[in-house]
This record gives structure tokens, sequence and C-alpha cells, in this order.
């Protein structure tokens, strides 16, 4: 691409003025500055974009004297006019407009039709599988990138995958065909948003009996030729857990996480072993507490699909328990948030190798910031050239063409760096339970 045809800015961020998008741009301005001159981090040239100009400038307001001069475009998903127009400015377009089975289909392909490269937070996996089947064909004759669950789902499980299997490597020359994840803490809220779109997911789910076997399926994110494809566990109540030696229930975002970890190891070329299974749950502790603890998340869990699935109770819900779209957890809440993954990996030969994955910040909101600008960042600055590699079906983390990728996929050990050195995460070996 020659100098004069470089886009405006590396990323563009899209429904800046939403909840996470604004957390989104803070964290940007802290990082990036507004001028592309960066801390460490590598310099950024980026734009804040949304419908509505008066919320953009209330932003730019907000977000202090240092985002003086951030650049501002009005765009709209209802209308491709305008999304192809920040498409035609961007390497990048970071999108955070929600539920994204509702409004994010028109971005995905004006970025797959313009070669610009899309990352967002969605976690609704019954819509990526139709943006992959829909976009990916033109995608990967464009060039463009397209990541979705840049976000707490499902960048520490995938990338806590990742960063398993590259130390089992190298300490045991084989990856760990068998990989069990436990939350081990988890503290943040929830905002409007996220309550959309599990809801819309409950919703669709609950009216569409297909879609509902989709959902079962831990394959639906692979890619039809995918094999082998040996039967993967499910934690779908409350039990004892040999790997953690405790009681566990039920994670309500495993049903992406787990998804996005096979499409990695699909993408990869079975790179973690012909019969890699991988499973998560939240731990509850030990003994009777733990027990009562892993029974009450477990029932909880399904009482709260069983009135989503139900129009009078789910609205409800949306009227009276959860928060309005654009609220969220105070900045003190995101704060004081944390979350603590920890990662049991088993090789073929029954060598055990454990990890842990932790965050500072809520991981809903204040570590997906962090974690979406940098991975926005990284597709824009880190990723080679789309000419260097075959498209995504090829193995190996250098095929970098267009198409539909993960974060462990396209990222690897790059983005793992960008989140120790910015982002506030960790990832460790644990040498002991």
């Amino acid at each position: 691409m020659s100098a004069a045809s470089q886009p405006a800015f590396d990323v563009v961020v899209f429904g800046a003025t939403s909840f996470v998008g604004r957390l989104l741009c803070e964290y940007l301005v802290a990082q990036f500055g507004v001028e592309g001159k960066g801390e460490g981090a590598g310099a950024l040239r980026w734009a804040a974009a949304a419908r509505s100009n008066a919320k953009l400038q209330a932003l730019r307001s907000a977000l202090g004297p240092a985002a003086h001069g951030l650049p501002v475009l009005i765009a709209n998903a209802a209308d491709p006019a305008s999304l192809r127009a920040i498409c035609a400015q961007a390497r990048v377009v970071v999108s955070t407009v929600g539920p994204y089975a509702l409004h994010g289909e028109p971005l995905v392909q004006a970025c797959a039709e313009s070669g610009t490269d899309y990352c967002d937070l969605s976690g609704e996996v019954q819509w990526i599988r139709r943006m992959i089947e829909r976009h990916e064909p033109a995608a990967r004759a464009s060039g463009a990138r397209i990541v979705h669950c840049c976000g707490f789902d499902s960048i520490p499980s995938d990338l806590g995958v990742h960063f398993l299997q590259q130390r089992a490597r190298e300490r045991f020359g084989a990856p760990c065909t068998r990989i069990a994840m436990r939350v081990r803490a988890l503290r943040g809220g929830i905002s409007g948003g996220t309550a959309a779109s599990l809801l819309n997911v409950v919703r669709e789910a609950a009216a569409d009996p297909q879609l509902r076997r989709e959902l079962a399926d831990p394959y639906s994110l692979c890619p039809p030729a995918t094999a082998p494809r040996p039967r993967q566990p499910r934690v779908s109540g409350a039990r004892f857990d040999p790997d953690s030696g405790g009681w566990i229930a039920p994670f309500v975002m495993s049903a992406i996480n787990t998804r996005v970890v096979l499409r990695s190891q699909a993408l990869l070329g079975d790179a973690y072993g012909a019969g890699f299974t991988y499973e998560e749950a939240v731990s509850t502790g030990r003994g009777l507490r733990g027990r009562l603890a892993a029974t009450g998340l477990s029932a909880g869990l399904a009482g709260f699909m069983l009135v989503g699935a139900l129009a009078p109770t789910r609205r409800m819900l949306e009227r009276f328990v959860l928060p309005a779209p654009g609220e969220g957890p105070t900045p003190e809440a995101q704060r004081r948030g944390c979350f603590d993954l920890r990662f049991f990996g088993t090789t073929a030969d029954g060598r055990v190798l454990r990890t842990q994955v932790t965050g500072d910040r809520d991981p809903g909101y204040g570590s997906t910031a962090k974690m979406l600008g940098q991975a926005a960042a990284c597709l824009a600055l880190d990723v080679g050239s789309r000419a260097d590699a075959p498209g995504p079906a090829a193995a190996g983390p250098a095929a970098r063409t267009g198409g539909f990728w993960t974060p462990a996929s396209l990222f690897d050990e790059r983005l793992v760096e960008r989140l120790r050195a910015h982002a506030g995460l960790s990832f460790d070996v644990l040498e002991r339970p």
C-alpha cells in the first residue's frame, strides 16, 4: 500500500459513546494519547465514532484535556454508507455496539467487503456463526481479518489455553490433550448491554429448536471439515472436581469460551492434539460449604435461563432487575473487581501442568476495555502483512490473511505480552497446586 493510500487512522472505535465504548476511549487516551504518541505500547492513531455528534462532543469533553484533539466520526449501524466511510479511514474498526445479533452485521459486512480489519467483544455464539457463514468468503477475498470475542469472553480462556500449551511444549515436548479451566475468583458487575445480549440469545433459543441444537454443539464455530471431533466434557450441575480438589458449578461464559478455544485448535491445525478436550467451571470451595454453593449456583443459573426464556418474565427482568442499556458498574466497582482463572492441563501420557490468568479490574468492563484496546492495537500494529501467508485454514500463527480468526490463532504471544505490559493481566505457571 502506498503512503498516499494509507488510512487516516490505525483504529476507529465504533460505538464510542456506549458504556464499554466510553471505557475503551478512556483507556486509549491514557495509553496512546490522541496524536499517535504511545507510552511504550506503540504509536496509535485513533478516532471515536458514533451516530450522535452531540454525544461524541460530550464524550470528548468528559475525557479531559488530554483528549482535546480527538478526531470524531459520525456513523450509524443502520446506515451502510456511513459504515463504509469509516472503513475507508481505518486500518482496524473495533465495535462495542451490541447486542451484536441486533446491530452488528452491517459493520462486519462493510469490513469484510472493504478489506478493513475488525475486532469486537461479542460473546453471542449464534451470531458469530452466522457472520462466519455469510461473510468469510468476502473477508478472504478482501484480506480483512475479523476477530470476535476480544473481551473477557474469550481472551483469558483462549490465550490462557494457548499460554499453557506453549509452556507444555517447552517443558514436555508435547501439548496437553486435556485442559480444564476453573474460575477461582470473579468479582464484577453487569452492564445493560451485556444483559441485553444475554437475554437476546435466550430469547432466540427459546423460539428456535434448531438454534438450541446448535448452541449445544461445542464445535459450532469450527470449520465444517474439522476432524477428529472427540466428545467434549460439559459441567451441567454441581459436582466434585478432582483437578481443583473441591466442588464446581457451571460457568455462564463457558458456552462461548469453549467454542472459541475449539475453533483456535482447528485453525491452528489441531496444534493441541487430535483428541484435545476442554471444559470450564466455577470453583466453589471444599466440603459442605463448597457443595452447597455449587448446588445454589447451578440452580440459580438454570432458573435465570428459564425465566429469560419466557416472554412475560423476561420483560420483568429487563424492567425491574437488570440494568438498562448504557448503565453499568461504577468506576469504583470496576477498580475493586478482579478475576483469577486456573488451568489444569494433562498430556497424553499423564504429565500435569497448571497455569493461572488473572486480571486487576472487574472482568466485564474494566479489564475488558483494556483487553479490547490492546487487541485492536495488536491487530493494527503487530500482526504481519496480509500477503505473507495463506489464509486461516493453514496451520500456525504465521497465516495472517483474510478470514475469521480467534485471539489465539491470530495474535498468539504478541497479545499476551501486550496484556502483561499494559492491561493488568498476568499469565503464570503454577509450580504447586
